[in-house]
């Protein structure tokens, strides 16, 4: 349980079908003290609100024959006892299933002799009465608690009527065939929507339940291995080679390539060296890893996701509103036109009203069979197991939708907008360009933006600059510390001494007995001479938005590095794929100059550019395109973009694991846990996929109704066979969706 004194939640094991959210919270809500409550049986979360006593909840609850998974005070959503290994394991599991069972044993002589033989016997017809009985008293039961709660018609009252007026005109094999049918069939449909419910249960299952603690005292090392709910912020774990890491933390000691595949959706190995967050559940590589834990088990990166998607779970989204709506007036009218065809015929048209006429059934056993066509099961459960498979498929590939309505909106985009810095950009700096005085290819060292020249002049200005900045925490530092790594330069000098910060101007130290300044170009301009080509050069990087730092050595200039915030290497590949679905309008919103935003855009290849925007004029950009193109998504890394980000139809965050911002996940509608933009176009097309399913459901669902309940009328559908028909129905709805679950099997496939 959870929550305050006037909204808490439970959960819920055993109901699995609309008769039990009906029954759950219409008990519930006659309750004194509850305001309102609402359960979901593919979460099995059921949520109250009111000041009413957790413990009277539980009792009434229990009474009803379901029960409440807890532990301590705390609703455990993601764990249910008697986890079924098969569907006659989950038939056996409860008494009510039993008799479902022990019913079809008693119905099979009915069935064999009485139906098929054509042979009839006064045991044959006492067997199925007792198959009645067995299988239909949970039913009955059910429908009794619905009509003296408040004359509530549900599915459970409709095959109670259907089956007495069956056994009154004497059908008995059929009254008990249509109620073992019955029972199997919504056990079935339990069975199902239970591995639906399962489904988000994968993210945490791989998350470790225990973790080596490290304490070092008087210079002894002991490892101790403790479950995580009792480590605290600013324990040290030590994570071995190929094992998962159990919680978020910080690298204090070693390095190693991590897979962050069951929390971001990426395939590709992520290096961590001292320093470098990570995420639990996220599979170590080659290196030991002795981590800082930095949140508690509660509030780890994989715990705010799982929560977040069960709560997004219970969102309704407006179609399946719409389809709660049309089935809660739908069912009486169908009660009230079952009654019409059964009275109507006979008292005006001369026609029978219970006996078979010229080969055609009479109308009272039409009006019976009308009321097991009416059953509503398949059409309500058609729209939520499609979105709730959608979005735990989204959070398997590192999405965080919030909601079935913000996946039933992004269907329906036209237009995206991009904010530009961190979103198509890295968000930092990245070194484009070394460029040494005494370079051996001028040709090359003033038009390589994105490459630097590779010969030894320019790699030793690197290397020089690498050692002065050896100990700088400046973004700009560790870009140059960065490249020069990769170059393999970091360990040709040593690390400068004497290093001297000048405060917006610059870095100065002893490298090898040398005096180094690295120096902006305004104090350059100021302080040390350089060549005016350089000078130049400088000052076309500026009107491209590129940091340029100038290097001096014992009085002579050295060359200059230019820097600039490079574009993801996803970018191109996201705004292609974008395009090839039918997102004809791609906008780049930036603060930028226009010449240096054009460039960007030009390479990322959207087709529009909106340059030197302040972010409330963001704001403005997306009101623009609202109204020429109807719905659009903004896409940002949720800091200075959240305006924007709440203006637009969808707001969606990027890189809210990892480097965008701690509150992404919170803020916005939609949040890629990762920085890959692919995810994007994988995103779109599952929420596309989502709606035409939701609309293929929705009209097999009234297809086949409308279908059997002509057959009916012209005196060729039976009960059972409608019954058949309506559970076939809603199990094909119910598979249809949990399709989504696996569609595409990985974030970049094509749907």
């Amino acid at each position: 349980m959870e929550g305050s004194e006037n909204e808490f939640s439970l959960s819920l094991t055993g109901a699995d079908c609309a008769c039990d959210v009906s029954e759950i919270e219409g008990e519930v809500s006659s309750m004194e003290g509850v305001r309102s409550c609402e359960f979901n049986p593919f979460t099995g979360r059921l949520r109250i609100v009111g000041p009413i006593q957790h413990r009277d909840v539980i009792t009434r609850v229990e009474k009803l024959g379901y029960n409440i998974v807890e532990q301590g005070d705390k609703t455990i959503g993601l764990q249910e006892p008697h986890k079924p290994t098969g569907f006659f394991h989950y038939m056996w599991r409860s008494l009510d299933t039993r008799l479902a069972i022990l019913g079809a044993v008693l119905i099979l002589p009915g069935v064999i002799f009485s139906e098929i033989l054509g042979q009839h016997h006064i045991i044959i017809d006492l067997a199925s009465i007792a198959a009645y009985i067995t299988a239909g008293f949970p039913i009955a039961r059910s429908a009794w608690r619905s009509l003296r709660r408040g004359f509530d018609i549900n599915i459970n009252v409709l095959m109670t009527i259907a089956a007495i007026g069956a056994l009154l005109i004497g059908a008995y094999t059929e009254a008990g065939m249509v109620i073992v049918l019955f029972a199997f069939g919504e056990a079935l449909e339990g069975y199902v929507t239970e591995k639906a419910r399962t489904s988000i249960k994968s993210l945490v299952e791989v998350v470790p339940q225990r973790a080596t603690i490290v304490h070092e005292h008087d210079g002894h090392v002991r490892e101790i291995l403790v479950s995580v709910e009792t480590l605290q912020v600013g324990n040290l774990i030590l994570v071995k080679p190929g094992e998962r890491i159990p919680m978020d933390g910080r690298v204090v000691k070693g390095a190693s390539s991590v897979n962050q595949a069951p929390i971001t959706g990426e395939g590709r190995l992520v290096e961590k060296i001292v320093g470098s967050e990570v995420l639990a559940s996220s599979i170590n590589g080659e290196g030991a890893l002795t981590i800082e834990v930095t949140r508690i088990a509660a509030n780890n990166t994989i715990s705010r996701l799982v929560k977040m998607v069960e709560e997004a779970q219970e969102k309704k989204a407006p179609a399946q509103r719409f389809v709660d709506r049309f089935a809660r007036y739908y069912t009486p009218i169908v009660v009230l036109l079952a009654a019409v065809v059964a009275v109507i015929p006979p008292l005006f048209f001369d026609q029978p009203f219970l006996n078979p006429a010229s080969g055609s059934f009479g109308w009272l056993y039409r009006g019976l069979a009308l009321l097991v066509v009416a059953c509503p099961c398949a059409l309500v459960i058609s729209t939520p197991v499609s979105i709730i498979s959608a979005i735990s498929n989204a959070a398997r590939n590192g999405i965080l939708v919030k909601g079935g309505a913000h996946l039933e909106a992004l269907s329906r985009v036209e237009a995206i907008a991009f904010d530009k810095t961190g979103t198509l950009t890295e968000g930092r700096p990245s070194v484009v360009s070394v460029r040494s005085v005494n370079c051996r290819m001028p040709d090359l060292k003033s038009h390589s933006p994105y490459g630097s020249p590779l010969c030894e002049e320019c790699d030793d200005l690197l290397a020089l600059a690498s050692a002065v900045e050896a100990h700088s925490e400046h973004p700009v530092a560790d870009a140059i510390i960065h490249e020069a790594n990769k170059r393999n330069l970091g360990l040709k000098y040593p690390a400068a001494e004497g290093v001297r910060a000048m405060v917006g101007h610059g870095v100065m130290g002893r490298v090898d007995g040398q005096q180094v300044t690295i120096g902006s170009h305004n104090h350059f301009d100021r302080f040390i001479f350089h060549p005016e080509d350089d000078c130049l050069q400088a000052q076309e990087d500026a009107l491209n938005s590129y940091t340029t730092v100038m290097i001096e050595k014992d009085g002579e200039f050295q060359g200059a590095i230019a820097l600039a915030d490079t574009i993801r290497a996803t970018s191109r590949e996201a705004i292609e794929i974008l395009k090839h679905i039918g997102i004809k309008t791609l906008v780049m919103l930036t603060g930028d100059n226009r010449s240096a935003a054009e460039t960007i855009g030009a390479q990322v290849g959207v087709t529009e550019v909106r340059s030197e925007l302040m972010p409330e004029e963001k704001v403005v950009a997306v009101n623009h395109l609202q109204k020429e193109y109807g719905h659009v998504a903004m896409v940002g890394d949720g800091i200075n973009d959240a305006p924007a980000l709440a203006t637009a139809d969808i707001g969606i965050a990027i890189g809210g694991a990892l480097g965008g911002t701690a509150q992404a996940m919170e803020t916005s509608d939609i949040t890629l846990m990762s920085e890959d933009l692919r995810q994007l176009p994988f995103l779109l097309r599952l929420s596309r996929a989502t709606m035409r399913t939701i609309r293929t459901n929705v009209g097999l669902s009234l297809l086949t109704k409308l279908a059997f309940l002509i057959l009916v009328l012209l005196g060729f559908g039976t009960m059972w066979m409608a019954v058949l028909a309506d559970m076939g129905t809603s199990l094909l709805v119910t598979l249809n969706g949990m399709r989504l679950l696996r569609r595409p099997t990985s974030g970049y496939s094509n749907l």
